[in-house]
């Protein structure tokens, strides 16, 4: 993520803050309440961004973990490519000794 995101975003929640205190005393509440039930409402949605970013932590299902897997995929795809046919023969026995 980069630094002009973090700032957009972080202008984003602050925002909405403030929309959903000025919903509150539209509807019909103090400043008072507007602001705690306010506060409440985007303490709650920040803690439910967060789970969900640690859910995808540990599942490992991050942005790095996919790329670095993509990366090790075309590196072993390149180096099947390279192999001469006795290679691929050999690698093949290799891989049916280790079954057995």
């Amino acid at each position: 993520m980069r630094r002009i995101d973090v700032i957009t975003i972080s202008i984003g929640i602050f925002a909405t803050g403030g929309i959903i205190y000025l919903v509150f005393q539209a509807v019909g509440f103090d400043g008072l309440s507007a602001g705690v039930w306010s506060q409440a409402l985007l303490i709650i949605g920040v803690l439910a961004w967060t789970l969900t970013y640690l859910f995808r932590v540990a599942n490992k299902d991050m942005t790095y973990n996919k790329q670095l897997q993509d990366y090790e995929d075309a590196v072993l795809q390149k180096r099947l490519e390279e192999m001469t046919p006795e290679e691929l023969e050999k690698l093949q026995q290799e891989m049916e000794q280790d079954k057995s």
